[in-house]
């Protein structure tokens, strides 16, 4: 039936055009913004996932920042009690040389002197950040620190944040509070062989000056009636004092090379979250771009038929004439 007052071709073609439109919008959206899912109104699950797995992800960034800080710290740490290493085998040489006898002792000790103010000087420097592992100089010891290593979303989504440990208190060198609590300031009991026996002796590298305790052993350094007893067992504490430190920057080498493990593993972690973001949230352009095409071609066609539907309207003035 044609009526004047219901064209139902017109309406069938204006319905589809409408279709048509809408489909092209959303298209060129994803086509101009590049996502699938750009809001939660196109896809709410998807939406929420990925907008949590983002936050995770700048949270991560500020852990591996974190890391690179506390790789610093360790490096700092490392380098100085390296560099303090060295001069304690200059001290155990010099000490050795003393044992031989006829030598000048007190030019010995003057060359002690001098790397002992060498340790010192290393110790005070290793700091970074505010933050010095192996000299303490105020009145609460060296204790644990803690560097952020990890940001973790448990099954029930609860979050926390994974810390690094290091226990500075086994690094210090020197205390200037409590001469006991540093490894080149506190008492070292040592073994002397005498005879056909033995017999202990206690000594100390430096002299801190402590504000609340003091060493009670005896100061590594000579003159001419040091004996070679004496020397003997200054030789052992120094190589005990070595030992200490050879173990601290080995546990100091193995807590830097878990930051750097760690710090590759978050990385690697941004990485995998970029991409599974992207394959719940990003438009496949290849996929848009011929879909596009098609939508243009089909609203070309909808106009036309629509442009039709409505001519047959007119065809009913020439019955009226």
């Amino acid at each position: 039936m044609s009526s004047i007052m219901t064209n139902v071709s017109a309406i069938a073609a204006l319905k589809t055009l409408r279709t048509i439109s809408s489909e092209m919008e959303d298209t060129q959206n994803r086509v101009s913004t590049g996502y699938r899912v750009a809001d939660a109104a196109d896809n709410a699950a998807y939406w929420s996932i990925a907008t949590t797995m983002k936050s995770d992800k700048m949270a991560m960034s500020t852990v591996k920042d974190a890391l690179g800080l506390a790789a610093a710290k360790t490096d700092t740490a490392y380098t100085g009690l390296n560099s303090a290493i060295d001069v304690m085998n200059n001290i155990k040489a010099k000490l050795v040389a003393a044992r031989e006898p006829g030598v000048d002792k007190d030019k010995i000790n003057a060359e002690l002197t001098e790397l002992k103010n060498q340790l010192v000087s290393i110790s005070e420097s290793a700091s970074f950040s505010g933050q010095n592992w192996l000299y303490n100089a105020d009145t609460s010891a060296n204790t644990s620190v803690e560097m952020v290593g990890s940001f973790n979303r448990a099954s029930d989504n609860s979050v926390s944040v994974g810390v690094l440990t290091f226990d500075t208190a086994t690094s210090t060198l020197i205390d200037t509070q409590d001469n006991t609590l540093g490894l080149l300031t506190k008492d070292t009991v040592v073994t002397v062989t005498v005879g056909t026996g033995t017999t202990t002796a206690t000594y100390y590298l430096l002299d801190a000056a402590a504000t609340t305790t003091a060493a009670v052993g005896t100061e590594i350094k000579l003159d001419q009636t040091t004996t070679s007893l004496d020397i003997d067992g200054m030789i052992s504490a120094v190589d005990q004092m070595l030992g200490s430190m050879t173990d601290v920057a080995a546990t100091i080498g193995a807590t830097n090379s878990r930051i750097d493990m760690q710090n590759t593993f978050v990385a690697d972690l941004m990485d995998t979250i970029d991409k599974g973001v992207g394959r719940l949230v990003d438009a496949d352009m290849n996929e848009e771009s011929t879909k596009l095409k098609a939508l243009q071609t089909q609203q070309q066609l909808g106009i036309q038929s629509l442009s039709i539907a409505n001519s047959n309207s007119e065809n009913i003035l020439q019955l009226f004439r």
